[in-house]
């Protein structure tokens, strides 16, 4: 056992994961600010979201590597049970969405993630990569009184050209050398040209502390118990918020963990991860947390900067936690501009280009699945667009497979005809599977031969019985012929419900 731990201690690159960490911690930085004006709570109170959340979540993740924190889909969410009722009705809903997922994580409900075809992947990865393009715009604006204006003129050059020197960093430095992720490197060469460009060239870029409008500064979490009554109504308040945030943060923290998977050819454990991510949220309402899940962005950045263990994804949370309580004047000075930089070649990582070479070379219901879950995931969220995708998908298969169903007619010499039945029976063939038949104009013996055929559901027992009754309706006699072991098992289940029964299904000497 000694030898065993030695050996997997001997694989970890412990500098990479600990460099990997603090990129993703200053990563967050901005992230967080961000979703707290979305969610209506204070700047603190979202990164210290970020600490707790990111602290659990690594240390029961069922994903190494994965970075969690509060996000901007949870954020959405709840942003109006903050207006309407307050943070201690937030943090009440927190401490339930942790217990809803906790209860999918025991009853190992995880997976049946493995629904989600690839397809509504491509199009959750394309469609967040453009929502991140998307949100890296607020900040190129600058507070003014009333609001924020978009930069003008040479500061806005100014800002795109150390966001072009950010992703040069990025792009070249892992060409000459991996010493040091290239994000944290690009990060720290950034701030000092935008510090010595203050001091000596009398210039100001605009920083974290500019986007915050506060000095950011802030203390150990502290544990809190909500101040809401425990009561029925209480509980009907929080309940549609808690359940709808459970569920978009587990869609969130699967399809991460799917992508992560991809990315490292190893596999996550999704029930686990369910579990970490119960457990997460579960502490933040009791440290006044406003929630959060997995986040993609950030663990592209972690993985690709060398973080492949717990240990980045520990580092992440608690070199954020160490930033906020000594480090606020570094955070503070931080320019804007390195970290839209980062998140824009996390824009380019994340987007799957080769899908636009796609058109025509797969089906044709996979691009516009493909393309729906984008366009959805850019207009609405996360949860609603993967649920399209799903829904689409199954109905785009079960149209598919319902053409399919055929049948070959063959004249028997006995004066008997034989349907060679071809396919699946099932709700979504049985319109076109009963056009095949005539009974009237069949002859007194009808053969259904079902060894290239399979009934799937109660809706293809009910098909094929519909057709018995009608021929012996017609005076005509049916054999049920080649009835595969799982259609057999359907008939004998429904022979109370329906006409068919044993006596009608033949099976060849072999079977």
């Amino acid at each position: 056992m000694k030898q065993i731990i030695s050996h997997k201690l001997s694989n970890i690159n412990l500098k990479n994961e600990i460099l990997a960490g603090l990129t993703v911690a200053l990563a967050l930085i901005p992230e967080s600010v961000a979703f707290a004006f979305v969610a209506g709570v204070s700047p603190i109170l979202s990164l210290q979201t970020a600490v707790v959340m990111g602290m659990v979540a690594a240390l029961f993740s069922g994903r190494p590597g994965m970075i969690s924190s509060s996000t901007a889909a949870i954020s959405v969410v709840m942003a109006g049970l903050v207006a309407s009722h307050g943070l201690e009705h937030l943090f009440a809903a927190v401490i339930l969405m942790g217990m809803i997922q906790l209860l999918i994580g025991v009853l190992k409900l995880g997976k049946y993630a493995r629904m989600i075809p690839y397809p509504v992947m491509l199009g959750f990865l394309n469609g967040l990569s453009i929502v991140i393009l998307i949100s890296q715009f607020d900040l190129f604006k600058v507070n003014i009184a009333g609001g924020r204006e978009w930069l003008q003129g040479s500061d806005l050059l100014i800002m795109l050209a150390f966001v072009g020197v950010t992703m040069a960093i990025i792009h070249f430095l892992p060409k000459l050398t991996r010493a040091i992720p290239a994000s944290l490197a690009a990060i720290v060469v950034v701030t000092v040209i935008a510090v010595l460009l203050g001091r000596f060239g009398g210039y100001h870029m605009q920083t974290v502390q500019d986007f915050a409008g506060m000095t950011l500064k802030g203390g150990l979490p502290q544990f809190y118990l909500p101040q809401v009554s425990l009561s029925l109504e209480t509980f009907r308040i929080i309940l549609p918020y808690a359940v709808i945030s459970a569920l978009v943060g587990l869609t969130e923290a699967v399809l991460t963990l799917r992508v992560i998977d991809e990315m490292t050819e190893t596999k996550g454990h999704t029930d686990k991860e369910i579990i970490a991510q119960g457990l997460g949220n579960l502490a933040n309402g009791f440290f006044g947390g406003m929630g959060g899940d997995s986040m993609i962005g950030q663990s592209i950045i972690n993985i690709k900067s060398g973080g492949r263990t717990r240990i980045s994804s520990f580092v992440a949370p608690l070199g954020l936690l160490i930033f906020i309580m000594f480090g606020s004047s570094i955070i503070n000075v931080i320019p804007l501009a390195a970290l839209v930089g980062v998140m824009f070649m996390v824009v380019i990582g994340t987007f799957k280009w080769e899908s636009l070479k796609y058109n025509g070379k797969i089906p044709r219901q996979d691009m516009v699945v493909m393309l729906a879950v984008t366009v959805i995931t850019i207009f609405s969220d996360l949860a609603t667009a993967v649920i399209a995708g799903v829904i689409l998908s199954a109905l785009a298969f079960a149209w598919k497979k319902g053409t399919e169903a055929d049948a070959l007619i063959v004249d028997n010499p006995d004066g008997s005809r034989t349907y060679k039945l071809n396919g699946s029976i099932f709700f979504g063939s049985v319109l076109n599977f009963q056009e095949l038949f005539s009974p009237k104009e069949d002859p007194e013996v009808v053969i259904f031969d079902f060894e290239t055929a399979k009934v799937m559901d109660y809706s293809g027992v009910e098909a094929i019985n519909t057709l018995v009754e009608k021929y012996e309706a017609c005076g005509k006699k049916v054999i049920l012929n080649h009835v595969g072991r799982y259609s057999m098992n359907l008939f004998k289940d429904a022979r109370k419900i329906t006409s068919i029964d044993k006596q009608k299904i033949e099976q060849p000497p072999h079977c």
